[in-house]
């Protein structure tokens, strides 16, 4: 079963892997990013994700902007000891709360995507983790309708929570901007994570290519996605 969904903003950071210190964002949204997004609109047990295509109906425009950010994360030690307790222990006053203090903090440079429009084309396979009374109608009706009334579990976004998307039902494809038409390499994107071994997660990377405004995301099998 599939969705058609427009989904629009100020700004997005679909963020380049190989850019290790300054954030630098592809020219176009990932298909793991619009996966995210569908799935904070909604999603459940029994069905899966698989995005077809995502149309680019806005000019791409770059921007630089400078962000807040931390350089660390809490160890996995504290989190285990020291945080579990705290957070046992909230209640009692005397308890100083977890705060993100010193040169823990610092600001970082991003090259990001302003006034960003697009059209997600997604269909949505059943899983065997499904209720028996679970069909795909059901969750095609439920999607329709949470999209048409916007509501969502989280707010979805492009690539970053600072970023939010507005979403809608698109009820027909929109024009393609003259500047796109034709044929553009976008060199190798990133496709999806792989969480088939937990212990050892690795990135999925495609080839891709943007033709008249629209970028066709291959099937995980196809032998265009590589690891």
């Amino acid at each position: 079963m599939a969705i058609s969904l427009e989904v629009w903003g100020d700004y997005a950071l679909f963020t380049r892997p190989e850019m290790k210190v300054e954030r630098v964002s592809y020219d176009v949204m990932t298909p793991s990013a619009a996966r995210g997004l569908v799935e904070a609109i909604y999603w459940h047990p029994g069905l899966k994700w698989v995005i077809d295509r995502i149309h680019v109906c806005a000019p791409i425009r770059f921007t630089n902007l400078r962000r807040n950010e931390v350089k660390a994360v809490i160890p996995k030690i504290a989190k285990s000891e020291k945080v579990a307790q705290e957070m046992l222990e909230r209640g009692n006053a005397k308890i100083k709360p977890l705060y993100i203090i010193g040169d823990v903090r610092q600001q970082r440079a991003a090259l990001l995507l302003r006034d960003v429009r697009y059209v997600i084309e997604a269909h949505f396979d059943m899983t065997d983790r499904a209720a028996p009374g679970d069909n795909p109608g059901k969750f095609q009706d439920i999607v329709k309708r949470r999209i048409q009334k916007g509501q969502f579990y989280h707010q979805p976004c492009f690539g970053c929570r600072e970023f939010p998307a507005q979403f809608k039902w698109c009820e027909e494809p929109l024009p393609c901007p003259d500047e796109l038409k034709g044929t553009r390499d976008l060199g190798w994107m990133l496709y999806d994570m792989d969480y088939s071994d937990p212990e050892d997660i690795k990135p999925l990377f495609f080839r891709a290519e943007l033709k008249n405004g629209v970028l066709y995301v291959p099937e995980r099998n196809s032998g265009e996605v590589r690891g």
